[in-house]
């Protein structure tokens, strides 16, 4: 197993630690219930650096980047960020990223921790299609950074106590280069997977111990805590925001997960499975994403099937959990269009037993 620069930290805390995309990563410390609501209320860490980390640069890369990701990037100005997937040509997604664009010649972009070879062979092919050079144009700087995820309402009042450089008011899905804890080109973005509010930033691995440090330090007075990925799956489910392997993958589209709005068939981008995807949007599809809550006891989990009142199998849970924030049993499933409209009966399919559950609106947790 891999180790991230934080793996001694997550030890020395005491952290409940498991294999996750390769890497040995922490999925709880105190509990996932009282990390889940300190990054809710207050402000908690995430060690995210195992995830990846792509960058292109060069006359050819916007012409990359567009081609490969469903999203506009000519919507973007230097310094903001958006998020789009990687259509994989048969209609479904190789990943989904995020692409900063850092320039009109330069774009950074941040892919799933178990995809990164995945994603690298997919746009590398393109890359090298398009005459671009490996390692020059396009360049897999996954080893190079590591990553934290600082969320919470108070996280941005925490991270402008190791700044000089205005980030308070930094408006959603925009980054920044500055100074951090007096180390220099750490990229600050508002970005993150609770929903939260907060931020993540990059940094050389080496400085890794003096920002966990001085990030510790600031935020003792918000009570700061650090949060596993147990919690990270809680929150993000709450916002409904996909989950790589849950609800998208190699054989869900876009349109059907419930992102056509980042699918934008505008004049000029010319992406890949633009035709087939335009073809789903306008004429249906046979299966879409839904939020459910459990209206009977029971905990749905990924795989479990999704029946009508017949016992008809009509889909598959994509996830679920207990939500601590609405203290209701909730999920994602892929289910027979027919039965995606709002207050539609579903049942879930627990150890033989069909427990009744109801099509739900998402996010299942409004932040105020």
């Amino acid at each position: 197993m891999k180790s991230t620069p934080f793996t001694q930290n997550h030890i020395a805390l005491g952290a409940k630690m498991a294999e996750f995309a390769g890497y040995n990563m922490p999925i709880s410390y105190e509990g996932l219930v009282i990390e889940h609501n300190n990054v809710r209320n207050a402000v908690g860490v995430f060690d995210v650096s195992h995830m990846g980390e792509f960058r292109a640069k060069g006359p050819k890369a916007r012409d990359l980047v567009q081609y490969c990701t469903s999203n506009n990037i000519d919507s973007l100005v230097d310094g903001k960020i958006l998020y789009t997937v990687l259509p994989n040509g048969k209609g479904g997604i190789v990943d989904d990223i995020l692409v900063y664009r850092v320039s009109e010649t330069e774009y950074f972009m941040v892919p799933n921790a178990a995809n990164i070879e995945k994603d690298w062979a997919w746009m590398s092919k393109i890359a090298l299609e398009m005459g671009m050079e490996l390692g020059k144009d396009f360049i897999n700087e996954s080893d190079s950074w590591a990553q934290l995820a600082v969320q919470g309402p108070l996280a941005l009042k925490t991270m402008q106590k190791l700044t000089s450089t205005p980030i308070e008011d930094m408006e959603y899905y925009t980054f920044k280069y500055l100074t951090l804890a007096g180390v220099e080109n750490v990229l600050l973005s508002t970005t993150g997977y609770t929903g939260s509010g907060g931020c993540e930033i990059y940094f050389s691995p080496k400085d890794a111990q003096v920002i966990w440090d001085a990030v510790f330090e600031a935020g003792k007075e918000f009570g700061i805590m650090p949060a596993g990925l147990g919690c990270r799956d809680t929150l993000r489910l709450e916002m409904g925001f996909c989950l790589y392997g849950h609800e998208i993958d190699d054989e869900t589209s876009p349109i059907e997960a419930g992102l056509g709005w980042m699918t934008k068939f505008e004049e000029g981008n010319d992406f890949i499975d633009r035709k087939t995807l335009e073809d789903q949007k306008a004429n249906g599809v046979k299966k879409k994403l839904v939020g459910f809550e459990m209206l009977d006891r029971g905990i749905p989990r990924q795989g479990y099937e999704v029946c009508d009142e017949e016992g008809n199998v009509i889909g598959k849970v994509c996830s679920g959990t207990q939500s601590p924030s609405t203290s209701k049993a909730i999920g994602t499933a892929h289910v027979q269009t027919a039965f995606s409209k709002k207050d539609t009966n579903i049942y879930i399919k627990v150890r033989d037993k069909k427990l009744k559950a109801v099509v739900v609106r998402m996010p299942f947790y409004k932040v105020v």
